[in-house]
């Protein structure tokens, strides 16, 4: 198929134009939200909320810069795009960082951090203290201004409305998992199980720990702005977004940062849940049924190039990290599901070759 590039809008027709879009547009607008909200963490006045703002943006960067591709799709309104998608992806890296590396283990100061994110999505939700419940609160207006970035950006979108419960499903869901994966250690299988129990019957195919991983995704929220930015969108289109995109396309997502992060996981003593399958052989098998399931969801929506660049970029970008070489089981997984996409392969050499250097 011939590679084109609309540049007046629409969606990128191939990993190269995808790319060059990336290149030119989006990584350029993603620095200087970066840089903004870097200079703002550190005016922070406590120095555990400005040393957990500073490192989440240094350590995760990436999630905003891979989130904004989605805008790629919508160059007529990168200016709503790219401040929603970094001021969302930040506060999710904050609030990671703030839970991960917490001095409480309260549930209900966890639900309070995250009740922010609710918040960033919901339009004209009022402001509250979201540290109330910890002793950390002085970060001279850093989440609020995130928030009201979301806010602003998302009033702008003009079928907002038909995408908003979508997207505050899939915030809720990311708020639980963020609660019940950093409370006491003794504490979080048993309430992710309970958890799992409320909502596996509307995912039969799944396991409880693929469904969980899958709520970790923002990427079922990001297309979903990108969707809300077409005044014609029906709220059918919106279901059918919001329906391929998790737990599938999620939940491929979240599976292979875990699966590169096994062996540091495992030496911090932190939870992963690819340990969770039983056997190389069944984790093989499961996150081959994953990537299967992320590749058929792409086919069957609109603009299908788009999302399917979006999947084989996912594998080969997380395929292609440094640490799947120093772990002989995850290079045996990976060669497995490089298999049979010639996509894959393109986007692994871009990665190897060319993304990862720019980044």
């Amino acid at each position: 198929m011939k590679e084109t590039d609309r540049s007046a809008g629409g969606y990128p027709r191939g990993p190269v134009a995808l790319m060059t879009r990336v290149y030119k547009q989006i990584l350029p607008g993603v620095r200087r939200e970066l840089d903004g909200w870097r200079a703002l963490a550190e005016a922070m006045p406590d120095p555990e909320l400005r040393k957990q703002a500073i490192d989440s943006m240094e350590t995760k960067r990436f999630h905003c810069q891979g989130g904004a591709v989605y805008a790629a799709a919508r160059p007529d309104r990168l200016d709503e795009l790219i401040p929603l998608i970094v001021a969302l992806q930040t506060i999710s890296d904050y609030l990671d960082n703030l839970c991960d590396r917490s001095t409480s283990l309260d549930a209900d100061d966890f639900r309070l951090l995250h009740r922010s994110m609710l918040d960033a999505v919901t339009p004209g939700a009022p402001l509250t203290d979201y540290y109330a419940l910890r002793s950390e609160r002085e970060d001279g207006g850093y989440l609020h201004a995130l928030v009201r970035r979301c806010q602003d950006a998302i009033i702008r979108l003009p079928a907002y409305g038909r995408v908003q419960q979508h997207v505050r499903d899939l915030v809720g869901l990311y708020g639980d998992l963020q609660v019940y994966k950093h409370i006491a250690k003794p504490e979080r299988e048993p309430r992710l199980l309970e958890w799992w129990e409320r909502h596996r019957s509307a995912y039969p195919d799944l396991r409880w720990n693929e469904f969980a991983a899958a709520t970790g995704s923002t990427l079922g929220m990001f297309m979903l702005f990108v969707a809300a930015c077409d005044p014609e969108l029906t709220p059918e289109m919106a279901g059918r977004i919001r329906e391929h995109y998790f737990p599938s396309i999620c939940g491929l997502h979240i599976l292979l940062d875990y699966l590169i992060d096994q062996a540091e996981d495992q030496a911090g003593g932190d939870l992963n849940f690819c340990s969770y399958f039983e056997s190389r052989e069944v984790l093989d098998e499961r996150m081959l049924r994953m990537v299967r399931a992320a590749r058929q969801s792409a086919d069957r929506l609109p603009a299908p190039m788009f999302h399917r660049m979006i999947v084989e970029g996912l594998v080969a970008l997380y395929l292609s990290d440094p640490k799947v070489k120093r772990q002989r089981e995850v290079r045996h997984t990976a060669r497995q599901m490089m298999k049979g996409s010639p996509w894959t392969r393109v986007f692994f050499w871009l990665n190897s070759h060319w993304i990862r250097k720019a980044l």
